[in-house]
């Protein structure tokens, strides 16, 4: 039986690697794209993995790839939508170019990506989608204001695709994880003005919470176990949770109405 093929978005680190590992040694053809593939020595050097640039604000780039897996492995069963990165801060801080390339990396880029990819998988009846989200897709904090944006948009995103996509026999799965042990927060862009006086009490409780919230990560091995799982399941199962404290989150947020969640999410902050 010819090996499935994998095409993941955003492999050089963290989740996006581990994935490529991972299901490249369950004896997958991966698809490992990333914006500088010189990044990807190591992945390239192992069997049936092709490494190949993908930038996602870049069309030229996503059709090009998508092309050189096709003529690598002949088409696509999976693909891992995990490319983007973290624009945090205070909102009159931010550049508004800032915030268009949050979010078209995070946001238009995902769709990008899938309308070049799910063309293959219409020509052959089958496939799976599986978009990266965050537990910050369903639950915002304080200057988070373009980052939980951006989730919040590949929630609805999955959700609706889920519906469409099934016509051509393809589903849509969301990984929902919390905080992973990666490089993320190393690339994220924070913006703050200390002049704005008003807003640095507010700058110096978020970055104490999240001092303390990171130290309750799960490794990034987790969320690649379970990214592994949601294409393989053949399940209808939509989202997975990753890490115990994604799970924790969930469950305080369920059932409670707007005032709880304000107050909850404020108790976390110190506000």
């Amino acid at each position: 039986m010819a090996a499935k093929t994998v095409f993941i978005t955003g492999s050089s680190a963290g989740i996006g690697k581990a994935t490529a590992i991972l299901f490249q040694q369950q004896g997958w053809n991966v698809v490992a794209t990333m914006r500088s593939p010189d990044a990807g020595g190591d992945l390239a050097a192992l069997d049936r993995v092709l490494v190949t640039k993908l930038d996602v604000i870049d069309e030229a780039s996503i059709a090009a790839a998508v092309a050189a897996a096709e003529d690598k492995f002949g088409g696509i069963d999976v693909l891992v939508n995990n490319a983007g990165f973290g624009v945090y801060g205070l909102l009159e801080a931010t550049a508004v170019e800032s915030i268009r390339k949050q979010f078209e990396t995070n946001v238009v880029g995902l769709l990008a990506t899938t309308k070049e990819v799910v063309r293959l998988m219409r020509r052959d009846k089958s496939g799976v989608v599986i978009n990266v989200g965050s537990i910050a897709g369903k639950m915002a904090y304080p200057l988070g204001t373009m980052y939980n944006g951006t989730k919040f948009a590949v929630e609805g995103i999955s959700e609706a695709l889920r519906f469409e996509l099934r016509e051509i026999g393809v589903r849509v799965k969301l990984i929902e994880p919390g905080i992973i042990y990666t490089n993320f927060f190393a690339a994220t862009e924070f913006n703050n003005d200390p002049s704005l006086v008003e807003y640095q009490g507010l700058v110096a409780k978020f970055g104490a919470a999240m001092e303390e919230v990171s130290k309750h990560g799960t490794d990034v091995s987790v969320a690649a176990e379970t990214i592994y799982t949601a294409a393989t399941d053949g399940s209808d199962h939509f989202r997975y949770l990753v890490g115990e404290d994604a799970k924790a989150w969930a469950a305080q947020l369920a059932g409670i109405d707007n005032e709880e969640y304000f107050a909850h999410i404020s108790s976390v902050f110190g506000l």
